[in-house]
């Protein structure tokens, strides 16, 4: 009798502690990328389609137009910036926040939330706990995307906007983030600047692209010059500090010894960068 007792005990606690494992109908999904300096993260549960119709006017639709939509499945979708951060012109603290939506056939409005542990409860929504909120247009894709599907892209070429993408069904929408690193690139460079020739080719190069004193860039760069000769693309800079000084000899002098260098290093490209260089300088 105590076999049976003990055989059914077994059998009620691996009933208990037993799961089964099973793939989920919205699996998680997670986007990231830097932004300037800037570290931004999408958290987010993905539906898929399944053939219905997602966004429209009327209760046909998933996600009817006008109503407030949790912009994903499960607890709803999560951005985080490591830095304060400006989204579509607003000001954002640093931290996470939960993305709401309203979608609309010719406008979408979009909310940043504070209140994390709102998750998916909707009906519970909270304006005061409202980080931001804005209105964005809503393009059509031609293609559809059977998954819900976040995208940060769209980066800038000086680094300080990107785009966070929502794509569903045959929808489009997108909003702009807005960095600002200078300030801690300036600090870095106050503190980094004596530690070698590599600082200051850093520093000379970002004063010169980012039109700060070029004067202050030519010393860094005539510094970071010294250190090492055969350094062609030190002396590449150089020469377009000099350039953009007005100093077309000094430029010429340095593309020279920049071109050398890199003929001796066979690299292709700076010689050729050099070439063109000097065709403006003559």
């Amino acid at each position: 009798m105590k076999s049976y007792v003990s055989l059914f005990l077994a059998v009620v606690s691996l009933t208990a502690f037993a799961q089964i494992k099973t793939p989920s109908p919205s699996p998680s999904g997670s986007v990231s990328t830097t932004v300037g300096l800037t570290d931004v993260k999408i958290d987010y549960s993905r539906p898929r389609a399944k053939g219905r119709k997602i966004f429209g006017e009327g209760a046909n639709f998933l996600v009817s137009y006008g109503s407030i939509w949790r912009t994903g499945a499960n607890n709803g979708t999560f951005i985080s910036f490591s830095d304060d951060v400006t989204v579509e012109g607003n000001k954002i603290a640093a931290g996470k926040y939960l993305i709401y939506t309203w979608p609309g056939a010719s406008e979408w409005t979009v909310s940043l939330y504070k209140d994390l542990d709102l998750g998916g409860n909707i009906t519970k929504y909270d304006a005061s706990k409202e980080a931001a909120k804005f209105k964005v247009k809503p393009e059509k894709l031609a293609e559809k995307i059977e998954t819900l599907t976040f995208n940060i892209g769209d980066i800038s070429d000086d680094s300080k906007t990107a785009k966070v993408q929502l794509m569903w069904e045959n929808t489009s929408v997108k909003f702009t983030i807005g960095v600002d690193f200078d300030s801690k690139v300036m600090e870095s460079i106050a503190k980094a600047t004596g530690s070698g020739g590599g600082a200051y080719y850093q520093a000379a190069s970002y004063y010169f692209d980012n039109g700060k004193d070029l004067k202050q860039a030519l010393d860094w760069a005539t510094i970071a010059s010294l250190t090492n000769k055969d350094a062609f693309w030190v002396w590449l800079l150089k020469a377009k500090i000099q350039k953009a000084l007005g100093d077309k000899k000094g430029a010429m002098e340095s593309s020279m010894t920049s071109k050398a260098a890199a003929e001796k290093a066979s690299n292709a490209e700076y010689v050729k960068m050099n070439e063109e260089l000097q065709k403006t300088l003559k």
